[in-house]
C-alpha cells in the first residue's frame, strides 16, 4: 500500500514528465515539422513517414512503433520500465496529434532560427522528462536491450541510429538543404539535452577548513538534511592536527551551504569542486 507521500511523489513526477513531453512536442511541431526538417529517434522516423505521404499522423506512427518496441522489450527490461514507457508514449502521441492540427505554419519565418529554436526546445523538454523519470521510448528501448547482451554503449547506439535516421531524410525529401538543417537539429538537440540533464544532476563537493566545523555540520544537517563527514588533517605549515569537513550537495543547495559557512565562520578556508557523479543515499543510484 502506497503512502500519501509516495502517491504525491509519483503524481509530481508524472506532472513534470508531462510538461517536459509537451515542450518536446511544441518545439518539434511548431518550429521543425512545418519546414520539413526532422531529428532522430522514433519521432524522427514518424516524421519521415508523414513527410512521405502526408496522410499518416506523426502521433499515430510514434505510438505504433513504440508499442511494438515495448512489447518486445517487456521481459528484457522489466515491467516497471515498460509501464512507464507506455504512459510516456501515450502522452507523447496525444500531444503530437493535437499539435499537428494546431501548428500547420511555422511560428518563425526564418528557417534557420526556427530549426535552432525547435531543436533547443525539444531537447530541453526531453531533458526535463528524463530528469523526472520519464522517457520517449524508441531508441532508449533499443539501446537498453542491446546493452543487455552486447558490450556496446548506450550513447554509441543512440548516435549511430540518429545519424542513420536523419540521413534517410534525403531519400524522402531529396533536398540537401533540409538534410543539412536536420543534422543541425541533431547536434543542437544532443548538446542542449546534455546540458539540461547534466545540469539538473550537477553536484558539488565542499572541503571546509575551520575551527567551527562542528557548528557548520550541525546547521547543514538541520537545515538542508544533508550529511557531512569529518576527516582528520595535518597542517604542514603550523604542524597541527585539525578536522576537515567534507560536504557533498546538489546544485540547488550550493548557495545555501556557502551561506551557512559564511554565517558561522567568515574566515574559513573552503574549496568547492564540481563532481562528475555521486552515487548513494539522496543522490543517484549505481546502475552498473
Amino acid at each position: 500500500m502506497l503512502t500519501s507521500g509516495q502517491i504525491w511523489k509519483e503524481v509530481k513526477n508524472y506532472l513534470f514528465i508531462t510538461v517536459g513531453l509537451a515542450i518536446f512536442v511544441f518545439g518539434w511541431s511548431a518550429f521543425m515539422t512545418p519546414f520539413e526538417v526532422t531529428g532522430g529517434g522514433v519521432a524522427g522516423i514518424a516524421t519521415l513517414v508523414y513527410f512521405a505521404n502526408h496522410a499518416i499522423p506523426i502521433g499515430l506512427t510514434t505510438f505504433v512503433l513504440n508499442a511494438i518496441l515495448i512489447a518486445v522489450a517487456w521481459k528484457i527490461l522489466g515491467t516497471r520500465f515498460c509501464v512507464n514507457s507506455i504512459i510516456c508514449t501515450a502522452v507523447l502521441s496525444i500531444f503530437f496529434g493535437i499539435a499537428q492540427r494546431i501548428f500547420t505554419q511555422p511560428l518563425v519565418d526564418d528557417m534557420f532560427m526556427s530549426v535552432l529554436i525547435g531543436a533547443a526546445l525539444s531537447a530541453a523538454g526531453v531533458g526535463i522528462a528524463i530528469n523526472w523519470g520519464g522517457n520517449t521510448g524508441g531508441l532508449d528501448i533499443i539501446a537498453l536491450m542491446i546493452g543487455k547482451y552486447r558490450n556496446i554503449s548506450y550513447g554509441k547506439v543512440n548516435v549511430t541510429a540518429n545519424f542513420f535516421i536523419v540521413g534517410c531524410s534525403f531519400l524522402v525529401l531529396h533536398d540537401v538543404q533540409k538534410l543539412v538543417y536536420s543534422f543541425v537539429v541533431l547536434f543542437v538537440y544532443m548538446f542542449v539535452a546534455d546540458i539540461v540533464i547534466d545540469g539538473y544532476r550537477q553536484t558539488y563537493q565542499f572541503m571546509v577548513f575551520s575551527k567551527k566545523n562542528k557548528e557548520i555540520a550541525d546547521r547543514v544537517n538541520g537545515e538542508l538534511h544533508r550529511g557531512a563527514t569529518f576527516l582528520k588533517g595535518y597542517g604542514s605549515y603550523n604542524h597541527t592536527e585539525s578536522d576537515v569537513l567534507l560536504i557533498v550537495a546538489h546544485k540547488t543547495d550550493k548557495a545555501r551551504v556557502t551561506r551557512i559557512i559564511k554565517d558561522i565562520d567568515d574566515s574559513a578556508f573552503i574549496t568547492i569542486t564540481k563532481t562528475a557523479s555521486v552515487f548513494g543515499k539522496n543522490f543517484d543510484k549505481l546502475k552498473l
